[in-house]
Protein backbone atom coordinates (compact mmCIF):
# COMPACT_ATOMS: atom_id res chain seq x y z
CA UNK A 1 0.00 0.00 0.00
CA UNK A 2 1.34 3.41 -1.00
CA UNK A 3 1.00 6.07 1.68
CA UNK A 4 0.63 9.72 0.75
CA UNK A 5 3.64 11.46 2.37
CA UNK A 6 1.64 14.65 2.88
CA UNK A 7 -0.99 12.76 4.82
CA UNK A 8 1.51 10.80 6.91
CA UNK A 9 3.43 14.01 7.65
CA UNK A 10 0.21 15.58 8.94
CA UNK A 11 -0.54 12.62 11.21
CA UNK A 12 3.00 12.56 12.56
CA UNK A 13 2.99 16.31 13.22
CA UNK A 14 -0.29 16.16 15.15
CA UNK A 15 0.90 13.26 17.31
CA UNK A 16 4.29 14.83 18.04
CA UNK A 17 3.00 18.36 18.75
CA UNK A 18 -0.23 17.33 20.47
CA UNK A 19 -2.57 19.57 18.47
CA UNK A 20 -3.75 20.32 14.95
CA UNK A 21 -2.86 23.99 15.42
CA UNK A 22 0.79 23.30 16.29
CA UNK A 23 1.00 20.75 13.50
CA UNK A 24 -0.23 23.41 11.08
CA UNK A 25 2.53 25.77 12.23
CA UNK A 26 5.17 23.06 11.78
CA UNK A 27 3.95 22.17 8.28
CA UNK A 28 3.18 25.77 7.26
CA UNK A 29 -0.44 24.85 6.56
CA UNK A 30 -3.84 25.80 7.89
CA UNK A 31 -5.42 23.74 10.65
CA UNK A 32 -8.19 22.83 8.24
CA UNK A 33 -5.71 21.45 5.71
CA UNK A 34 -4.01 19.36 8.38
CA UNK A 35 -7.37 18.02 9.55
CA UNK A 36 -8.37 17.12 5.99
CA UNK A 37 -5.14 15.21 5.38
CA UNK A 38 -5.44 13.31 8.65
CA UNK A 39 -9.07 12.44 7.94
CA UNK A 40 -8.20 11.32 4.39
CA UNK A 41 -5.55 8.91 5.66
CA UNK A 42 -7.86 7.58 8.38
CA UNK A 43 -10.54 6.96 5.75
CA UNK A 44 -8.10 5.21 3.46
CA UNK A 45 -6.73 2.96 6.20
CA UNK A 46 -10.16 2.35 7.68
CA UNK A 47 -8.92 3.11 11.19
CA UNK A 48 -8.85 6.18 13.43
CA UNK A 49 -5.28 7.34 13.97
CA UNK A 50 -5.67 10.22 16.42
CA UNK A 51 -7.79 10.68 19.53
CA UNK A 52 -9.10 14.25 19.40
CA UNK A 53 -8.34 15.27 22.97
CA UNK A 54 -6.18 17.99 24.47
CA UNK A 55 -3.44 17.15 23.87
CA UNK A 56 -4.17 14.94 20.89
CA UNK A 57 -2.79 11.43 21.19
CA UNK A 58 -2.34 8.49 18.89
CA UNK A 59 -4.62 5.49 18.78
CA UNK A 60 -3.04 2.04 18.79
CA UNK A 61 -3.00 2.07 14.98
CA UNK A 62 -1.66 5.62 15.03
CA UNK A 63 1.20 4.53 17.30
CA UNK A 64 2.10 1.72 14.91
CA UNK A 65 2.04 4.15 11.99
CA UNK A 66 4.26 6.62 13.86
CA UNK A 67 6.71 3.86 14.70
CA UNK A 68 6.83 2.82 11.04
CA UNK A 69 7.31 6.42 9.85
CA UNK A 70 10.19 7.06 12.24
CA UNK A 71 11.96 3.87 11.27
CA UNK A 72 11.41 4.62 7.59
CA UNK A 73 12.87 8.10 8.12
CA UNK A 74 15.97 6.60 9.73
CA UNK A 75 16.44 4.20 6.81
CA UNK A 76 15.97 7.05 4.37
CA UNK A 77 18.56 9.15 6.20
CA UNK A 78 21.04 6.27 6.17
CA UNK A 79 20.50 5.70 2.45
CA UNK A 80 20.81 9.41 1.67
CA UNK A 81 24.07 9.59 3.61
CA UNK A 82 25.44 6.59 1.72
CA UNK A 83 24.53 8.17 -1.61
CA UNK A 84 26.11 11.47 -0.70
CA UNK A 85 29.27 9.72 0.45
CA UNK A 86 29.40 11.86 3.54
CA UNK A 87 27.42 12.33 6.72
CA UNK A 88 26.55 15.99 6.27
CA UNK A 89 22.85 15.72 7.03
CA UNK A 90 21.72 16.13 10.63
CA UNK A 91 20.20 12.94 12.02
CA UNK A 92 17.53 13.28 14.72
CA UNK A 93 17.52 10.46 17.27
CA UNK A 94 14.47 10.20 19.55
CA UNK A 95 15.28 8.37 22.78
CA UNK A 96 13.56 7.85 26.14
CA UNK A 97 15.71 7.96 29.28
CA UNK A 98 15.15 8.27 33.00
CA UNK A 99 16.21 11.45 34.78
CA UNK A 100 18.94 9.84 36.90
CA UNK A 101 20.61 8.38 33.82
CA UNK A 102 20.38 11.71 32.03
CA UNK A 103 21.99 13.56 34.95
CA UNK A 104 24.87 11.09 35.45
CA UNK A 105 26.44 8.92 32.74
CA UNK A 106 24.33 9.49 29.60
CA UNK A 107 26.08 12.53 28.11
CA UNK A 108 29.62 11.44 29.04
CA UNK A 109 28.90 8.21 27.17
CA UNK A 110 27.80 10.11 24.06
CA UNK A 111 30.22 13.04 24.14
CA UNK A 112 32.56 11.69 21.44
CA UNK A 113 29.68 10.70 19.16
CA UNK A 114 28.05 14.11 19.49
CA UNK A 115 31.33 15.77 18.51
CA UNK A 116 32.08 13.45 15.60
CA UNK A 117 28.63 12.86 14.11
CA UNK A 118 25.87 15.21 12.98
CA UNK A 119 23.38 13.96 15.54
CA UNK A 120 20.49 15.84 17.09
CA UNK A 121 19.07 14.32 20.27
CA UNK A 122 15.32 14.38 20.87
CA UNK A 123 15.09 13.12 24.46
CA UNK A 124 11.99 12.31 26.47
CA UNK A 125 12.42 11.87 30.23
CA UNK A 126 10.29 9.34 32.09
CA UNK A 127 10.63 6.83 34.91
CA UNK A 128 12.86 3.86 34.05
CA UNK A 129 9.90 1.51 34.48
CA UNK A 130 7.90 3.45 31.87
CA UNK A 131 10.37 4.46 29.12
CA UNK A 132 9.70 1.15 27.36
CA UNK A 133 6.13 2.32 26.69
CA UNK A 134 7.47 5.30 24.74
CA UNK A 135 9.42 2.91 22.53
CA UNK A 136 6.35 0.75 22.05
CA UNK A 137 4.24 3.79 21.13
CA UNK A 138 6.70 4.97 18.50
CA UNK A 139 7.60 8.17 20.35
CA UNK A 140 11.19 6.89 20.71
CA UNK A 141 13.44 4.60 18.69
CA UNK A 142 15.51 3.61 21.73
CA UNK A 143 15.26 3.75 25.50
CA UNK A 144 17.00 3.12 28.80
CA UNK A 145 14.64 0.79 30.64
CA UNK A 146 14.29 -1.83 33.35
CA UNK A 147 12.30 -4.03 30.94
CA UNK A 148 14.59 -6.93 29.92
CA UNK A 149 12.47 -8.35 27.09
CA UNK A 150 12.77 -6.64 23.68
CA UNK A 151 9.62 -5.70 21.82
CA UNK A 152 9.07 -7.04 18.32
CA UNK A 153 11.49 -5.55 15.81
CA UNK A 154 13.89 -4.34 18.52
CA UNK A 155 16.72 -5.76 20.60
CA UNK A 156 17.60 -5.41 24.27
CA UNK A 157 21.11 -5.22 25.69
CA UNK A 158 21.91 -5.39 29.39
CA UNK A 159 23.86 -2.33 30.52
CA UNK A 160 24.39 -3.29 34.14
CA UNK A 161 22.96 -2.21 37.48
CA UNK A 162 22.45 1.34 38.71
CA UNK A 163 22.53 1.16 42.49
CA UNK A 164 20.38 3.40 44.65
CA UNK A 165 20.80 4.10 48.34
CA UNK A 166 18.40 5.67 50.80
CA UNK A 167 20.09 8.82 52.09
CA UNK A 168 19.23 11.71 54.38
CA UNK A 169 21.02 14.59 56.05
CA UNK A 170 22.24 14.20 59.62
CA UNK A 171 19.66 16.73 60.79
CA UNK A 172 16.89 14.79 59.05
CA UNK A 173 17.98 11.55 60.71
CA UNK A 174 18.07 13.27 64.09
CA UNK A 175 14.61 14.74 63.54
CA UNK A 176 12.80 11.68 62.19
CA UNK A 177 14.88 8.62 63.15
CA UNK A 178 16.17 9.20 66.70
CA UNK A 179 15.73 5.48 67.42
CA UNK A 180 16.70 4.23 63.98
CA UNK A 181 14.67 3.37 60.89
CA UNK A 182 11.57 1.63 62.22
CA UNK A 183 8.14 1.02 60.77
CA UNK A 184 6.64 3.83 62.82
CA UNK A 185 9.35 6.36 61.94
CA UNK A 186 9.22 5.37 58.25
CA UNK A 187 5.48 5.97 58.31
CA UNK A 188 5.92 9.52 59.65
CA UNK A 189 9.03 10.73 57.81
CA UNK A 190 8.52 12.46 54.43
CA UNK A 191 9.99 10.83 51.34
CA UNK A 192 11.30 12.77 48.33
CA UNK A 193 10.24 11.18 45.04
CA UNK A 194 10.89 12.19 41.45
CA UNK A 195 7.26 11.56 40.42
CA UNK A 196 4.23 9.46 41.21
CA UNK A 197 5.65 6.83 38.86
CA UNK A 198 8.78 6.46 40.99
CA UNK A 199 8.38 3.09 42.70
CA UNK A 200 11.89 2.51 44.11
CA UNK A 201 11.24 3.81 47.61
CA UNK A 202 7.72 2.38 47.58
CA UNK A 203 9.00 -1.12 46.85
CA UNK A 204 11.63 -0.84 49.59
CA UNK A 205 9.24 0.45 52.25
CA UNK A 206 6.57 -2.10 51.36
CA UNK A 207 9.05 -4.98 51.34
CA UNK A 208 10.83 -3.91 54.53
CA UNK A 209 7.95 -2.58 56.62
CA UNK A 210 4.75 -3.52 54.78
CA UNK A 211 3.91 0.16 54.19
CA UNK A 212 1.79 0.93 51.11
CA UNK A 213 2.61 4.15 49.18
CA UNK A 214 -0.25 6.10 50.76
CA UNK A 215 0.98 5.32 54.29
CA UNK A 216 3.69 8.03 54.42
CA UNK A 217 4.01 11.67 53.26
CA UNK A 218 5.83 12.47 50.03
CA UNK A 219 7.44 15.44 48.30
CA UNK A 220 7.53 15.26 44.48
CA UNK A 221 10.65 16.86 42.98
CA UNK A 222 11.07 15.83 39.31
CA UNK A 223 14.64 17.04 38.69
CA UNK A 224 17.63 15.18 40.22
CA UNK A 225 19.71 18.22 41.20
CA UNK A 226 16.89 20.02 43.06
CA UNK A 227 15.97 16.68 44.63
CA UNK A 228 19.52 16.34 45.93
CA UNK A 229 19.36 19.91 47.24
CA UNK A 230 16.11 19.10 49.03
CA UNK A 231 17.73 16.07 50.67
CA UNK A 232 20.66 18.22 51.79
CA UNK A 233 18.29 20.72 53.39
CA UNK A 234 17.13 18.02 55.78
CA UNK A 235 14.06 18.54 57.95
CA UNK A 236 13.71 22.17 56.90
CA UNK A 237 12.09 21.05 53.65
CA UNK A 238 9.24 19.42 55.52
CA UNK A 239 9.06 21.60 58.63
CA UNK A 240 9.09 24.82 56.59
CA UNK A 241 5.87 23.80 54.86
CA UNK A 242 4.41 21.99 57.84
CA UNK A 243 4.68 24.99 60.15
CA UNK A 244 1.65 26.55 58.55
CA UNK A 245 -0.31 23.31 58.65
CA UNK A 246 0.01 22.41 62.32
CA UNK A 247 -2.91 23.60 64.39
CA UNK A 248 -2.11 25.86 67.35
CA UNK A 249 -3.00 24.60 70.80
CA UNK A 250 -6.05 26.31 72.17
CA UNK A 251 -7.17 27.68 68.83
CA UNK A 252 -10.93 27.64 68.46
CA UNK A 253 -12.67 26.36 65.35
CA UNK A 254 -15.21 28.69 63.81
CA UNK A 255 -16.96 29.19 60.51
CA UNK A 256 -18.28 26.77 57.92
CA UNK A 257 -16.94 23.20 57.57
CA UNK A 258 -13.64 23.23 55.73
CA UNK A 259 -12.81 26.81 56.74
CA UNK A 260 -9.84 25.70 58.84
CA UNK A 261 -8.45 23.64 55.96
CA UNK A 262 -8.88 26.60 53.61
CA UNK A 263 -7.09 28.87 56.07
CA UNK A 264 -4.22 26.41 56.40
CA UNK A 265 -3.89 26.21 52.64
CA UNK A 266 -3.75 30.00 52.34
CA UNK A 267 -1.13 30.26 55.07
CA UNK A 268 1.05 27.63 53.42
CA UNK A 269 0.64 29.13 49.93
CA UNK A 270 1.45 32.59 51.28
CA UNK A 271 4.68 31.29 52.79
CA UNK A 272 5.61 29.47 49.58
CA UNK A 273 4.88 32.57 47.47
CA UNK A 274 6.91 34.76 49.80
CA UNK A 275 9.93 32.46 49.83
CA UNK A 276 9.95 32.00 46.05
CA UNK A 277 9.45 35.71 45.41
CA UNK A 278 12.28 36.71 47.77
CA UNK A 279 14.67 34.18 46.25
CA UNK A 280 13.72 35.16 42.70
CA UNK A 281 14.26 38.85 43.42
CA UNK A 282 17.65 38.09 44.95
CA UNK A 283 18.71 36.16 41.86
CA UNK A 284 17.44 38.94 39.62
CA UNK A 285 19.34 41.56 41.61
CA UNK A 286 22.56 39.55 41.40
CA UNK A 287 22.24 39.16 37.64
CA UNK A 288 20.83 42.58 36.92
CA UNK A 289 17.62 41.12 35.50
CA UNK A 290 14.00 41.28 36.43
CA UNK A 291 12.60 37.89 37.54
CA UNK A 292 9.19 36.64 36.49
CA UNK A 293 6.32 36.98 38.94
CA UNK A 294 5.17 34.23 41.26
CA UNK A 295 1.60 33.28 42.04
CA UNK A 296 -0.69 30.40 42.91
CA UNK A 297 -4.26 29.53 42.05
CA UNK A 298 -6.64 31.19 44.47
CA UNK A 299 -9.10 29.39 46.72
CA UNK A 300 -12.63 29.11 45.46
CA UNK A 301 -15.44 29.46 47.98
Amino acid sequence: MDLDPRQTAAVRAVIETGSFEQAAVRLNLTSSAVSQRVRALETRLGNPLIVRTRPCRATQMGQRLLQFLRRAALLEDDFASDLAGANEALLSVAAAVNADTLSTWFFPALSDILLQENVLLDLTVDDQDHTHALLASGLAIGCITTEPAPMRGCFAERLGAMRYRMVASAAFVERWFPNGLTRDSARRAPVILSSRKDALQARFLETRFGLPPEAYPCHYVPAPVPRYMAIQRGPRVWDGAGAGIRRRRGARRAGRPGAETTHRRRVVLARVEGAVAASGKAVGADRGTRPYGVGTAGDQD
